[in-house]
This record gives C-alpha cells, structure tokens and sequence, in this order.
C-alpha cells in the first residue's frame, strides 16, 4: 500500500516537471497564499482543489469539523504564521454538507476523545435549538450547524465559504493584529 503511494508520487511528480518544467522551483522558491483556510479534515474536501487553487495559493489549517476552538494552539498558531509572516489577507472557515464531524456531535452515542473536540458544536445545537427544530430532517439540522460562525445559522457548505471577520472574535493576539496587519475583512460567501 505505501509503497503504492509513492509510486503514483514518483509519477504525479514526473507528470507535474512534464506539464511545467520549473513547477517545483516555483513552489519552492516563496509561499505566498492570500488565504488562510480553515476546513474541515475529511479526505473529500481538500482546499486547493475545491477552491481551484493550485498548491502554494492557500494556507489550510484543517481539523474535524472545522472547528475554531479558542484553546486550540495548532489552530491560533497557524492563525498567527498566517498573519504575521505569511501576511494573507484572507481568512477562509470553511464547512461542508454531510460532515461526520457533526454527524458525531449530535448523535447520543459516545465517540471517544473525539467527543471533547465536538463540544462547541453540540452547545450550539442546544443554544440554537428553537431554530433547528423547523428543520423537518435531522440532515436539515446538521446542515444549519455547519454554518455560517458568524451568525451560527444558515448554510455554509456547497462552496458557500464565508470570510470571517476575526476582529470581532476574540481576544488572541494573532486576532488583535490580524486588522491592524491586513486591513479590515469583509463578509463573503453566501
């Protein structure tokens, strides 16, 4: 299997020097992505290739469900080196229909240490409770909870991937300077 793997590697890469002979000293000589995205770590969501980006154009932290936890320092960061060395100008969080993340959040059943991750998710559940029940399926709700962070409701998927406005977020330092950095970010995505 691994070895599988890094056969079609030795073949993507001889493909990829065949198609644009200095691909890989391009890449390698500057990263300079204007976007910051924060995704989802299912295998069918890969941020370059739904955002039509090649490799080098988009920064991606991605965890399950993207989940923007305010104690989560891989996530703050590379919120930070995003910021601050990488100066992108914007920042991307980015849901999709039929997450297994939310699947998970709002199933009763226990799932393992993946359960503490899935939290923020299932306080949103409770807090937007009134909202969700007009949803007539349970796929209904588990789309509106993988929404828009900044409102909480409404749905974020389907290559509708609103820009968040971290300004109004929080208090980590890389947020503090994220406006005075790149100026101000506007809403996007719908």
């Amino acid at each position: 299997m691994l070895a599988d793997l890094l056969e079609r590697n030795r073949d993507w890469s001889a493909s990829r020097q065949a198609q644009e002979p200095d691909y890989f000293t391009r890449l390698a000589a500057l990263q300079a992505p204007e976007y910051f995205w924060i995704g989802c770590s299912d295998s069918r969501v890969p941020a370059n290739v739904v955002a039509g980006l090649d490799p080098g154009e988009v920064f991606v932290h991605r965890n399950v469900a993207n989940i923007v936890h305010s104690s989560d320092m891989n996530l703050l960061s590379a919120l930070e080196f995003a910021v601050d060395a990488l100066k992108v100008r914007e920042i991307i969080v980015c849901g999709h229909y039929g997450c297994g993340g939310v699947k998970a959040a709002t199933e009763d059943l226990p799932h393992g240490l993946v359960d503490h991750w899935l939290e923020p998710i299932r306080r949103l559940a409770r807090a937007y409770a009134v909202d969700l029940r007009r949803e007539t399926d349970i796929e209904g709700r588990r789309d509106r909870l993988d929404a828009d962070p900044a409102t909480g409701l409404g749905p974020r998927g389907k290559g509708a991937c609103p820009r968040i406005d971290l300004r109004a977020e929080g208090r980590a330092p890389a947020r503090s300077r994220l406006h005075h950095r790149t100026g101000p970010f506007q809403r996007g995505g719908g």
